[in-house]
């Protein structure tokens, strides 16, 4: 059964919170006396309008939100954002377009960190905070920002928190959903301030290291400067985003047992975390080998590079140090494979995640023993416990849909022309929520040139990606519509 009053009260609530969020940018102009003041005072007017108004209409007694309520607010609160979010661009001229307005913003909340702005050095500093703050939203997941207020307006939370984190679900910090995503919160915004300070340190501006701290532990990676990282020139400044990217890749879950907790044997006891610091290793041993025999780079700065190329793309940050699609193919079509993996569940990262590969592996596994030993019972473990058929019928799912829809991107990339390589690093990165791709598109901000039906198709992309399949492709399916 649905509520369009809780759905309204939800997204005026949204609404309310981003305009909060906006106000710090407001706070940028000001200091930096740059031309955004307007747009965005018109943008905050627009969204506190709008939020007091969905609020008004969706007065009433009704205080519990359905399952079938909880995934239609999920979806539309992406959508919603994105739209207010892209007045900014949109009022002050510096996007034009409605289409690259919206795709730029949807790239930033769903940390995917896709571009259409070839000069980023021409943006108001302002406008750049915008989008370094989009990503930051995003990367928690807009849903919980709200969870974590939203027991003050009554409304229940299991089931918008079951809509958020659909997937391989983690271990609850607390019996009340509402206190862990505080206490999630709370990690996010310390780490985001630690690297900060450590890139503040290395030589980075004070502008510079907020932003990038913001953009690396969303694991968003959109930069401040043209040239990226790169532009920075400086080993210590890329081991440090090394570092807070691994962290990004790590489930927060995780991070709270082990930094605030002080249990520090809970992240070497994570079968997760230890496939996908494996995965990582293997990652860069391949490419750092194969950098020193096919580029003239020595054994520290082929390490670092691999490495940061490895790190950035098995966050799914996006961050890039070189042009990786001039290294031998092979290399790259490593790189891409990492993009498959991903990460930890319960991180900021998109992609598979290294937990649904770990269970795949094992399944395989169990397969063949099956086939020697077919009257045995061989259950799948996972760090010692067992992986129910459910989970394991989930996992299956969610990679046939993964798959199937890099292959349908693959497909509508090759219709208006581009070349297999191309159409393969576009579907996969918007999918994956990684930005840059391969090919003619390996930088992030090179979707410039696309047509407007693309970028719309790779919106699509980006946040059935971002939200896992379900949340949104189950709005399509007959079933979720019945009233019974």
């Amino acid at each position: 059964m649905f509520h369009p009053k809780i759905i309204l009260r939800i997204i005026g609530l949204l609404l309310l919170i981003e305009s909060l969020f906006l106000t710090t940018c407001i706070g940028v102009a000001i200091y930096y006396n740059d031309n955004m003041l307007q747009p965005f005072l018109l943008t905050l007017a627009a969204l506190v309008g709008s939020g007091f108004l969905f609020a008004y209409l969706g007065k009433g007694k009704e205080r519990n939100i359905s399952r079938k309520d909880s995934y239609v607010v999920v979806t539309l609160c992406w959508i919603v954002f994105s739209i207010y979010g892209a007045l900014p661009y949109y009022l002050s001229g510096y996007i034009s377009s409605v289409t690259d307005a919206f795709f730029e913003t949807l790239a930033g909340f769903t940390t995917t960190g896709a571009s259409i702005i070839s000069n980023i050095d021409e943006l108001p500093r302002s406008l750049i905070f915008w989008r370094i703050m989009t990503q930051w939203i995003g990367g928690l997941g807009i849903v919980f920002f709200t969870i974590a207020v939203i027991p003050i307006f009554g409304l229940g939370d299991i089931n918008l928190f079951a809509a958020e984190t659909v997937g391989v679900a983690r271990a609850k910090l607390h019996p009340r959903i509402s206190v862990t995503a505080r206490w999630i919160l709370t990690i996010y915004i310390c780490f985001t301030l630690i690297e900060a300070i450590c890139l503040k340190l290395a030589g980075m501006s004070f502008f510079d290291a907020i932003c990038h701290a913001m953009s690396t532990m969303s694991t968003g990676g959109i930069s401040t400067r043209n040239g990226g990282i790169a532009s920075f020139n400086s080993p210590i400044i890329e081991y440090i985003i090394i570092i807070f990217m691994i962290i990004g890749g790590t489930s927060f879950s995780l991070l709270y047992l082990s930094f605030f907790k002080g249990r520090f044997g809970e992240m070497f006891r994570d079968a997760e975390f230890k496939s996908y610091i494996s995965l990582l290793l293997i990652f860069t041993i391949i490419i750092c080998g194969g950098l020193l025999i096919t580029e003239p780079m020595g054994v520290e700065e082929s390490l670092r590079t691999s490495l940061f190329q490895v790190a950035s793309v098995i966050s799914t940050t996006g961050f890039s140090t070189t042009n990786y699609s001039q290294w031998a193919p092979v290399l790259w079509l490593t790189l891409s494979a990492a993009m498959f993996v991903g990460a930890c569940s319960g991180s900021t990262t998109g992609a598979m995640k290294s937990i649904r590969v770990a269970i795949l592996g094992r399944v395989m596994v169990n397969e063949f023993k099956r086939i020697v030993h077919p009257n045995a019972v061989i259950p799948v473990r996972m760090g010692g416990k067992i992986i129910s058929e459910q989970v394991q019928s989930a996992i299956l799912a969610f990679t046939v849909l993964y798959f199937g829809m890099v292959a349908v991107g693959i497909f509508v990339n090759m219709c208006f022309g581009l070349n297999l390589v191309d159409a393969y690093g576009l579907s996969l990165s918007s999918v994956s929520n990684v930005g840059p791709g391969l090919g003619n598109y390996s930088s992030a901000n090179a979707m410039a040139t696309l047509p407007d039906v693309l970028k719309w198709f790779y919106c699509f992309q980006m946040l059935v990606g971002r939200l896992e399949f379900f949340a949104v492709l189950l709005l399509f399916t007959p079933v979720f519509w019945k009233k019974q």
